[in-house]
Formats: structure tokens, sequence, C-alpha cells
């Protein structure tokens, strides 16, 4: 196929030609892969700019993603690419392999950096999906801080630079200018642009907030290496309509999550402020007995309700045969799912492999399952249908976001439905309403949690003693 670029793609692909160290900001169906890949062509074989590249990328956009996307067009067929995957014998052959690209999942990265330790080979690496990359504590991003000196060109990509906040970009800056415009340290970076905004009663600082301006004066400092563009300023997309379906839970399931919730609620500490992980605990048991079933201590699993799964086979009934990608939450939910669909007469599959993705865009699957922490990044499955059904929802916004778009992206011809199945009375409601606010959802995480331990506590009439 002819790659005709947009001119947003041409000034991308002129851009990581022109700057050796660079963030393509771009929104999800921008074209990133494509653009990037025309401008490695170009510069290994019309400049001889480089010689090795190595693209970082999520575990499922590794393994198949940039092969295909290479192979699609005309002028990219040429390079030669090797898949650094699998066990340590297959990682080794696959980099003395010759190619011009190499492509490794970012858990390989603290691997790949030990094993050539001081013969670094990649001139050009890209990061796909750097925002994988955001914490300045994390492995990985030590680990490629340090050979950071030995790569002649860098190439970021990611539609949610900053999924958390603007904590999020130096990292990721620092990677490309070793510090030069947003601090050489990330506490001198949070000094500059941050003020301490949620304390514990000890005085301990739990969050910061950005200064008034801070946003502006960061993006100017950037802006010389990033080039940031939405979807929607350059693509006539389908329209995407949110479509949530209340739940309704029967007595006995109302019964078990409400004692469920006054159990936990009670054994919290009292007058003592709740920690991050006692919210995520609590909140974990909560989506799991609102979607129908409980892990216990030795991780068996519990049913209690069909309540969520019943809703699901309605909804899937309602849409008559049209193809479904369904996101779930929990393995437990998965194990429900399939069993409740397995005398369907259903094509069913589960997204693990390429040639799953293939068979969805072939219109050879009908109901696919898919966890949105695998399937968030760089799969393209637009062609495959136009609904999504969340049956497990997550606070997560960036998962969120990134998995809506595997449909709502360049390519889809139909309207995308995103359905929502939320059990009334629990916290799904709390979700749904974080992840329309967009912003502060881990804030609202703990406001909406502590709001309900108070009305629980009143419910049962607990005071502090």
């Amino acid at each position: 196929m002819e790659f005709r670029p947009h001119d947003y793609q041409k000034h991308c692909i002129a851009k990581i030609i022109e700057t050796k160290k660079v963030g393509l900001f771009l929104d999800m169906g921008l074209g990133k892969t494509v653009t990037t890949l025309t401008a490695i062509r170009e510069l290994k074989y019309d400049r001889f700019a480089v010689r090795r590249v190595l693209v970082i990328a999520p575990k499922k956009v590794a393994e198949g993603t940039w092969t295909k996307e290479k192979d699609k067009w005309d002028h990219t067929r040429l390079l030669r690419v090797s898949r650094v995957l699998g066990s340590r014998a297959k990682r080794i052959q696959a980099l003395n392999t010759p190619a011009d690209i190499y492509i490794t999942n970012r858990e390989n990265v603290c691997w790949l950096v030990d094993y050539y330790r001081n013969s670094w080979p990649f001139d050009m690496v890209v990061v796909d999906e750097s925002s994988s990359f955001k914490s300045h504590t994390a492995k990985r991003f030590k680990a490629l801080a340090s050979v950071r000196s030995r790569i002649e060109r860098l190439v970021e990509l990611t539609g949610t630079p900053s999924p958390n906040g603007l904590e999020d970009l130096w990292s990721q800056v620092y990677l490309l200018d070793g510090g030069e415009r947003l601090g050489r340290r990330y506490t001198h970076f949070r000094e500059r642009y941050f003020q301490p905004d949620k304390r514990g009663a000890d005085g301990m600082i739990y969050s910061y907030a950005a200064k008034p301006g801070t946003e502006q004066g960061i993006l100017e400092r950037i802006s010389d290496i990033c080039i940031s563009m939405k979807a929607e300023d350059y693509l006539q997309l389908p329209d995407l309509v949110y479509h949530e379906i209340p739940v309704e839970l029967d007595a006995k399931a109302e019964r078990a999550y409400r004692e469920l919730e006054r159990k936990m609620v009670l054994q919290l500490p009292e007058e003592e402020e709740i920690s991050v992980a006692s919210a995520a605990a609590l909140s974990n048991k909560l989506l799991q007995l609102a979607n129908g079933a409980l892990y216990d201590e030795d991780r068996g699993v519990h049913e209690i309700h069909g309540c969520k799964v019943e809703a699901f086979l309605e909804l899937v009934e309602s849409l008559q045969g049209k193809p479904v990608l369904v996101f779930y939450n929990f393995q437990h939910d998965r194990q429900r799912i399939l069993q409740a669909l397995s005398g369907s007469g259903l094509r069913v599959r589960e997204l693990r492999t390429v040639q799953d993705e293939e068979d969805w865009n072939a219109r050879q699957i009908d109901i696919l399952l898919a966890h949105p922490a695998s399937s968030a990044y760089g799969l393209n499955l637009q062609q495959g249908g136009n609904h999504a059904v969340w049956f497990g929802l997550t606070w997560n916004y960036e998962l969120y976001t990134q998995a809506n778009k595997r449909l709502h992206r360049q390519g889809q011809g139909e309207k995308v439905i995103i359905h929502h199945l939320v059990s009334s009375g629990t916290r799904d409601e709390d979700v749904m309403k974080a992840l329309r606010m967009k912003d502060d959802v881990q804030g609202w995480v703990m406001e909406s949690l502590k709001a309900r331990i108070r009305a629980v506590k009143e419910e049962t009439g607990w005071k502090s003693r």
C-alpha cells in the first residue's frame, strides 16, 4: 500500500529527522507507528544516519503491531525486523540476527542494558508508549537513563504523556535532554513547579499540586523537542457514544454487598487517615462483589450472584450478532463470562496473540475478551467491530481511554458505542463518576471512599471512643 502522509505526519517525520531526541505526544489514531517507521527508513537508507534501531513497546505491540505496520506499506517493507522476545536464549538469538530494527517489550529493558553493559549497540531508540517510563523510581527508567548518553537518537511516542498529572513528564523529558529543560533531579523539578497539597495528621505530605501557571511554563520549556497533537484537530473520526447500563442487584446480592462493605469499613482503625493500601483493598473487594464473585485468601473463587452476567448476556442478545469487544477486570470475571457463553453458539476468543487480533479484524470472532492492561496500547481493532463492553470497571483513566481507542481510531467506519455495566448502589457508580471527571481520578477514589465510610459508620451507630 502506498503511504500518503497527512501534513501533520510530514511535520512529525521531518521533526524526527531534524531533532535527534524528540517526543511525539500524538493522540491515539494519528498514525505514530507509520510516521516513525518512515523516518527510520529515511535515516537508515537515504541518509545513512543510523545503524541499529531499538523499539521498546508494550508486549502485545512488540509481538505484532510494528511488524504488521512495517509490512503494510510499500516504502517500509524493506526494513528488516528482529523481535527480541521470549526466553533468554531466544532473545540473544534475535539480538544476533542481522536486522534494521530490534523490537523488545519494556519488561526486557533492564536485562538488555545489563546484557550489553558498556557495549550498547543501538544508536537510535524508539520508546513506544513512553508514559510507561513516567516513574523516576522505576528500574526500567533508571536502566534506560544509564545508557542515555550512548543513544544518539531517541523518539518517545505516547498519546497520554501525563495520565496522572504534570509530574509524569519529568522522567520522559529527562530521557530526551538529560534534565536540561525541567531539571536534572526530580526533587528540583517538583520544588520549582509544585507545592504541597494534602498532608496527613503527622504532617507528612501525601500529594502535590501544580503552582499557578505551571502547565504553560512546562509546555513552553519543552516545546522545541516535543510535539503535541489531538486527534479531533486532524481526523474526522466517527461519533463516540458512552452508554451506561444499570444493573440492579437482587435482594441476596444487595445484602451480601452491604454486609461486606460494613464489615470491611468497621475493621478500619479509628480516627486514622485511610491509607492508599487500605483504600485499594476495600475498593478491590467491593468491585469484585459488584461484578458477582470474590477471591478468598487462598485465591479461591466464590460466586455471590449472577446479576451482571445476566445483564451482559441480555446486552449481547440485544446487539443481534454484532461483534463485541469485552473488557474484564478480574480473572474470575473472565471465567464466568466464558462459562456463560459456552453454550451460546457464538465464536468466543480471548485476546492473547497476534492471530487473535487478525481474526477479530477479519470478523471471524463474535465476542473478544480482553483485559485493559494487556490490550490498551497499540492494538488496531477498529475493523472488527464498533461495540465495546466494560463488564468490570477500572479506576485507571489512562487504561480506560487507551482501551476504548482500540475501536475509536482511524479506519473505523461506524459510530463507536462503549457500554458500561454498572451495578446500582455499589462502587461501580463511584468509578463511573471518577471516569467522567477525567482529572483528579485518584483524588476522587479517596474522597468517595471516605464519604461511604462515614455513611456506613453513621448507619451502624459507630462512634469513636
